[in-house]
Parts: structure tokens; sequence; C-alpha cells
């Protein structure tokens, strides 16, 4: 009596006839004589292999401890291999990332190891995909789940981060203080800058005030007779005749008023 079965999207058999290999079938239905054939079925979606936490030497010497994860999946035009060429996929493959982690490490030093990440399980999918092609193997995708270094190299690890945090704040400090100095002298410039120039601006009114204020006399004095400006030279010379010096100093101008004063007093009037 032939049996019936229903392959998923997903899903391939392979069936063989008398113990031989017929070829992968699916999906879809697909028909099973008992006795005369035998199946094995074969999921095809990605599977995620989680690799136990392996200790591991790296070229420096450093024993540290790592765990991770395999992406996977058969190779949907070559399944049957995952069916002829091994008896179990699974376990040939997290057996092969193991030495292939190892082996990968063995070859760089814990700082790069601790700091370089993706490198490694880059190195360490493609090194995994060309073993296990032979198998109808995918390996998708690999990603370190964490890393574990010894505790004494954890303890230098902090000293260094703390003694870099240290650094960093002193430099932070250092240019603070210079940005402010730049900024104080920077504003003592602007003062000086701004004082120079209001008292340049001060000067040139002060220079526009006397020479209007001298033009004003000018216009001024443009309309006195000379026998009013006699009259204010005595007026002078009476307000400096009331002050306790006995030394008097008299501009050129004196001389020619009392010459001109003399000559009116000697002069007859004029009928």
């Amino acid at each position: 009596m032939a049996i019936l079965n229903f392959v998923r999207d997903y899903e391939r058999l392979a069936r063989f006839k008398f113990g031989r290999f017929q070829g992968m079938k699916g999906p879809g239905p697909v028909w099973k004589i008992p006795i005369v054939h035998q199946i094995k079925k074969i999921d095809m979606r990605t599977e995620v292999l989680d690799i136990p936490r392996q200790t591991n030497i790296t070229r420096d010497n450093a024993s540290i401890g790592i765990d991770f994860l395999v992406y996977m999946r058969v190779d949907i035009n070559n399944a049957q291999k995952a069916v002829l060429e091994v008896e179990n996929y699974v376990e040939a493959v997290a057996g092969l990332a193991t030495t292939t982690l190892r082996a990968v490490v063995g070859d760089i030093n814990l700082d790069d190891v601790l700091s370089q990440r993706e490198r490694i399980n880059e190195l360490i999918r493609t090194r995994l995909d060309s073993e296990t092609e032979r198998w109808g193997i995918k390996v998708t995708n690999v990603e370190i789940r964490e890393i574990d270094p010894p505790k004494e190299i954890l303890e230098a690890m902090n000293r260094q981060m703390s003694a870099e945090r240290v650094r960093r704040a002193v430099i932070l400090e250092a240019d603070g203080t210079r940005e402010a100095s730049i900024k104080v002298a920077e504003g003592q410039k602007q003062a000086e800058i701004l004082k120079a120039e209001g008292d340049q601006q001060a000067a040139m009114l002060r220079a526009s005030g006397f020479a209007q204020a001298l033009e004003t006399i000018h216009s001024a004095a443009e309309g006195l007779d000379p026998n009013t400006m006699r009259l204010q030279y005595l007026d002078t010379l009476k307000a400096l005749g009331q002050g306790p010096s006995a030394k008097f100093i008299f501009p050129m101008e004196f001389a020619d008023l009392l010459g001109t004063m003399a000559r009116a007093q000697l002069s007859p009037p004029e009928s």
C-alpha cells in the first residue's frame, strides 16, 4: 500500500529505492511504497547553532573564553550532499566551528580579539562556509556572543581605561583654560579698540566744537568797531590790575592800542 507524503515548501525528501538514491523530492505530494522506498526529510530553513564557550589561546599567549552562534542552512541546489556526504551535518558543523574558532583566534593578538569582533566573525564565517560547502551547507552568519578575558587582564584593562579617562579630563581642562584665556584676551582687545575709537570720536567732536566756537567769535568780532575793541582791552586791564599779581605780560596788540589812543587824543576833533 503506497503512502502519500505532503512536502512543505521549506522541506525536501531524499528518496531511496531499494537503497539507491533517486533524488530530492518536493515540495508537494510524494509517494512512498513500503519496503521499496526509504525517505529522509531535510529542513531547508536557517538553523542556529549555539557553540558553547571555548577556551582559546591568542597569538600573544593570552587565554580567553569565547562563545558564539553559527547561522546555517542546507543549500537547496546541493541538498543531496547533506544526506549522502555527511551522517549528521549539524554535529559536523558544530565541531568544525570549534576548531575554526581556535585557529582564527590563535593568529590574532588579544587586543585585536577584543577590538575586532566583526573581523573575527567574518573570518570564521568565510572559513566555515568554504569547508561546509562539500556537505551542501551554507554558513550565512557567525556572531561572537561573549568574550571573557582572564581576571588579571580585566584589571589591567580597567586601569588603562581609568588612566585614559584622567588623561582626557586633563586635556579637556587645558583646552577649556586656553579657550577661556583667548576669549578674555579677545574681549580686552575689543574693549581697547572700542575705547580708542570712542576717544578718537570725542576728540573729533571737541575739535569740531572749538572750530565752531572760533568761527562764531570771529563772526561776532567782525561786527565790532575799533572803539569797542579798545574798551574791551581797557576792561581787561582793569580786571588784571585788581588781582594780587605784581607782574603782567601784555600782548603786542596792547602797544598798538596805546598808540592808537594817543593819536586819538592829539588829533583835533572834527567840526
